[in-house]
């Protein structure tokens, strides 16, 4: 089986569901997850379509439509609840990167048809033996109250599997989590046997290599709550998974997942950037493998196959979060490449090319970004090398300083791995050769410390909230929010933005863990309107702040404290400063300075995003940004920091687009239309059916007629905007650094801060170069350092915010159309 042959096992399980059972087929998310901070990578075929087994989908997107879905998924497993990195190498079945291989149904066919699709699949189409496979099913748990899933038992009987051959296990092996929180069901597991004719229900779920889990039916039933608690969701679907890697060990007759046509031509790849003296790979683990020659192969040919694929989906080596985790893989295969096989530094990149050779068979934006890729790879493994070299001197220095002591201070050893990214298992070893122990007392206390990270926000908080009474909403027939008046804003004669207040009436009313009729003064609330004017935290743009007053107590004021989109209704979080019901009547008012600022930043990072791309090519892609009233950052792929000559013509291109005042024109157009705009810049997201397309200085009819002669900000977004680019007045970068290797980070400011630090720069050389009288040069000095200091606050306040926000807001990547979009 050669890769033609993959691409065919990989196809032939998207036809079987697509021709034969009227699926649709998707393609694979990116590795990093769309806006959920539960998860550091994508692990499971699911995590995209998570809002919609919660029920919060977005009712205008093409997510809401889905029905009957196949895809094959990218995942990565290494970090967060489901983590196999510290397995990878030690056996022949485990990986961090794989490919999911899924069927999905949400509120369609359920038990029966899911098992009886899967055997077909197995048995028929790709032939393989009945008398190798088992199942296990769901056997309950009395503690959480949960009875025997033993309908699927019978389904299987019913479909022919011999009674020893269905198997119950408990919540460990057959109730499947995505996460901490979040969807969650019974599953049934098919199990397949290397060896067959034989009886070996004993070895199903018991870790054997002979018998291995190829196929998992999860029946989406229940959420997993903060509280541990369980809630059952307003639909019950199916989630099926099953990684291409094993089924390909089954299909080619292989035991290990290592020795097919998916890693062999790996191995040889790795053997001949090694080096002649380099012994070939044999397949042994464990005291077999004394040198550990083959687990190197195996750590090293996984963990390429990770780095490339999560480079090119953007997530970069870097110090937090899924970077930090990449950032442990590359490192922990440049130790193998360079300490058990003796490569030569650069030798990992070298297998770029052979990874993209198997896992795509046509050409894809794989295959274009594979140089940058391995100038990635190789400029973190330099800088490894080099604090490998640097946290060597530190400890032999804090040997000599030990005076007699036999215990290696845990807490130089946690600062070695945290700063300079020293492996830990590395750090151990050499203490050890010198005779000394590790203080791991102090290391497990730091270590602990360190993993407490909370991953919720009060978004989250509030988003889980609303969850839980969607289905109510939905039962009483209450419509979602029309929130299209947040897009009814006019230029007035004098040149000055008018924002209308909006009238609209109170829906419905949520407080503690449900719906109520009312509440009182000082009770903290969700309030959902049949309307809203108020701007969602959507597409990197905070949301809009107000109040609202109630018509019978126009003096009384309710400020409105956040906004949020669940599901089609926008609820809006406010503390009751007197009693509300529902069908009040109100209007609802905003802060029209906070608006307009982000409206100013928006267009703002529009125009910068275009600049970026006229000055440094068509290679530049946005990586993530956000946009608040006070700022913008911008997030964007590129191999080194900019130069000041770089930074100076990128304000100069911006200055000239804002002195221009040229219109920007929005239209909302059918999503595949707007696709077809020449030059349209997205970013990975679900984007609803319409779509709201803005483009600066050409109006959009002229961008689908093909008549625009000159380049063009396009693109699609749900953000508000100005209506002409003089609004934003000035601009200025007062940040640009590089986040991780490749990508780099703008933080810039508009409008009156920006001059504000013009005047800053534009000071400093006439102080020094012109005559004056010593007094005024004097005060001016004085005046000039208060605005040096009050600028260089600023800057360090924006820059802290930044970080801050950015833990809450993992960045967006971009992602090719195909099914297996690598």
């Amino acid at each position: 089986m050669d890769t033609t042959e993959l691409d065919a096992a990989r196809r032939m399980f998207i036809e079987f569901f697509k021709e034969r059972h009227g699926h649709r087929v998707v393609p694979s998310a990116p590795v990093r997850p769309r806006g959920d901070p539960s998860l550091l990578f994508v692990n499971a075929g699911m995590n995209q379509f998570k809002p919609i087994f919660l029920g919060t989908v977005d009712p205008r997107s093409e997510m809401a439509r889905y029905r009957r879905v196949v895809n094959s998924q990218k995942c990565v497993r290494a970090g967060g609840k489901h983590n196999d990195l510290d397995d990878v190498g030690r056996d022949v079945y485990h990986h961090t990167f794989f490919e999911m291989l899924g069927n999905w149904s949400f509120g369609d066919y359920f038990k029966e048809e899911a098992c009886a699709m899967a055997w077909q699949l197995l048995t028929g189409s790709y032939g393989i033996p009945r008398d190798r496979l088992y199942v296990s099913y769901f056997g309950g748990d009395r503690t959480l109250g949960l009875e025997a899933d033993e309908e699927t038992r019978e389904i299987w009987l019913n479909i022919g599997v011999q009674p020893n051959r269905i198997l119950p296990f408990g919540m460990k092996d057959n109730f499947w989590e995505m996460g901490e929180t979040g969807p969650c069901g019974p599953c049934t597991e098919i199990h397949y046997d290397h060896v067959g004719g034989r009886d070996v229900a004993h070895l199903v779920n018991s870790d054997s290599s002979d018998v291995v889990e190829i196929w998992n039916l999860v029946f989406m039933q229940y959420s997993r709550e903060a509280d541990g608690s369980l809630r059952a969701l307003h639909q019950h679907s199916v989630d099926t998974g099953m990684g291409l890697e094993r089924l390909v060990a089954v299909l080619q007759g292989k035991r290990s997942n290592y020795d097919t046509d998916l890693f062999t031509p790996l191995f040889s790849a790795i053997q001949q950037v090694a080096g002649a003296r380099c012994p070939e790979y044999r397949g042994q683990t464990g005291v077999a493998d004394k040198s550990k020659v083959d687990m190197a192969y195996r750590v090293i040919a996984d963990h390429i196959r990770a780095l490339t694929v999560c480079i090119a989906d953007g997530v970069y080596p870097g110090m937090s979060g899924a970077q930090l985790v990449l950032r442990h893989i590359l490192r922990r295969a440049v130790r193998f490449s360079t300490e058990v096989l003796k490569s030569t530094p650069g030798s990992l990149s070298k297998l770029v090319p052979t990874v993209v050779h198997i896992l795509v068979s046509r050409p894809t934006s794989l295959r274009d970004r594979h140089l940058s890729i391995m100038d990635i790879i190789n400029d973190n493994e330099a800088q490894f090398l080099s604090s490998l070299k640097q946290g060597r001197r530190v400890i032999d220095r804090t040997l000599q300083n030990m005076n007699g002591s036999t215990v290696f201070p845990g807490s130089v050893a946690w600062s070695l791995h945290c700063h300079l990214g020293f492996p830990l298992d590395l750090l151990r070893l050499m203490v050890e050769e010198k005779g000394v122990a590790m203080d791991t007392e102090a290391l497990d206390r730091l270590a602990l410390e360190n993993k407490k990270v909370d991953f919720t926000s009060e978004h989250d908080s509030c988003v889980d909230l609303d969850v839980k009474v969607l289905p109510e909403l939905q039962g009483l027939g209450i419509t979602y929010t029309n929130d299209l008046p947040k897009y009814q804003y006019s230029l007035g004669q004098d040149g000055r933005y008018v924002f209308l207040p909006c009238h609209a009436t109170i829906q419905a009313l949520i407080c503690g863990q449900g719906l109520v009729p009312e509440v009182e003064k000082g009770q903290r609330c969700g309030v959902i309107f049949d309307k809203t004017c108020f701007y969602t935290e959507q597409g990197g743009q905070d949301h809009d702040q107000g109040y609202f007053t109630q018509e019978i107590l126009p003096d009384v004021l309710f400020p409105v404290e956040q906004v949020h989109l669940v599901g089609g209704y926008v609820v809006h979080q406010v503390t009751a400063t007197e009693r509300l019901k529902r069908g009040d009547q109100v209007q609802l008012f905003l802060d029209e300075g906070q608006r307009l600022a982000c409206m100013v930043k928006h267009t703002a990072t529009h125009i910068l995003n275009h600049c970026l791309r006229q000055l440094l090519g068509d290679g530049v892609e946005q990586r993530g940004s956000h946009v608040s009233a006070d700022h913008l950052r911008f997030d964007f792929s590129v191999k080194r920091s900019l130069s000041i000559q770089q930074l100076q013509e990128i304000e100069k291109m911006i200055r000239d687009i804002i002195e221009g005042n040229e219109p920007v024109y929005i239209e909302e157009l059918p999503l595949k239309v707007a696709k077809g705009i020449p030059g349209l810049r997205t970013v990975d997201e679900v984007y609803p059916d319409p779509a709201r397309v803005v483009s600066v200085g050409v109006p959009i009819a002229d961008l689908l007629k093909g008549h625009n002669n000159k380049p063009a900000s396009v693109e699609l977004c749900c953000g508000t905007h100005l209506l002409m680019t003089g609004e934003i007045q000035d601009f200025v970068v007062v940040s640009e650094r590089q986040i991780a290797k490749g990508v780099s980070r703008i933080v810039a400011v508009t409008g009156a801060q920006a001059k504000e630090v013009s005047i800053v720069l534009c000071c400093i050389p006439f102080l020094e170069n012109t005559a004056i009288p010593q007094w005024q040069r004097r005060e001016l000095s004085n005046q000039l350092k208060s605005l040096q200091r009050s600028s260089n606050t600023m800057i360090r306040k924006l820059e802290i915010a930044e970080v801050q926000c950015h833990h809450n807001r993992p960045p967006h990547s971009n992602d090719s159309s195909s099914v297996m979009s690598f």
